[in-house]
């Protein structure tokens, strides 16, 4: 468990480092450069120390260099809000990679139920459209507290409650395959 939140902390590193400067400092400018400057850092960093890049490393860097030089040649507020949906729907779109949620998992889940990581990962991509439409119709009213409590409570709480989900559900049929699979081999040696 450990190990998949270290990864995930790793993939959305840029963008807590722009979160935690754009709130302390309220500055766009600031905030966008650390955050682009700090992706570019972190892939050169793992390619020194001969770490395997894959696909959602390269997807993340190019997601954050484009919105975020967006960022920087618009300084449009407008823009600030409906950011976001970007983001949810480009993370979307990388979620359709048949296999991506794959290496968040432990290897016994991986081992014993493949297919439903598969769907889960799909589930996801869908999880990130619903929120992106839903920021692009909160974006649209103007109202930053509104838009503010979206991001915060109902797509962060949208994304907890659908890992919580996923968690009892693939323990759930981890446990079950693996009693079945125990009874199986005990059923020749009782004959």
């Amino acid at each position: 468990m450990k190990v998949v939140f270290a990864r995930l902390a790793s993939d959305f590193l840029s963008a807590i480092v722009f979160l935690v400067i754009y709130l302390t400092t309220d500055n766009v400018v600031l905030a966008t450069s650390v955050a682009i400057a700090g992706a570019i850092a972190q892939v050169i960093y793992a390619r020194i120390k001969g770490q395997q890049l894959n696909y959602m490393t390269y997807a993340s860097l190019a997601l954050v260099i484009g919105l975020g030089a967006i960022t920087l040649l618009t300084n449009d507020p407008r823009f600030m809000l409906a950011k976001p949906a970007i983001a949810h729907f480009a993370i979307g779109a990388i979620m359709l990679k048949r296999g991506w949620m794959l290496r968040y998992m432990p290897p016994i889940v991986v081992e014993t139920v493949p297919e439903y990581v598969t769907v889960a990962g799909y589930a996801w991509a869908a999880l990130m459209f619903v929120i992106g439409a839903g920021v692009i119709a909160v974006a649209s009213t103007g109202d930053l507290k509104l838009w503010a409590l979206y991001l915060t409570v109902v797509a962060g709480g949208a994304k907890i409650l659908a890992f919580a989900v996923q968690y009892v559900i693939l323990r759930l049929i981890v446990t079950s395959r693996r009693r079945a699979a125990a009874r199986a081999e005990m059923l020749p040696m009782q004959r």
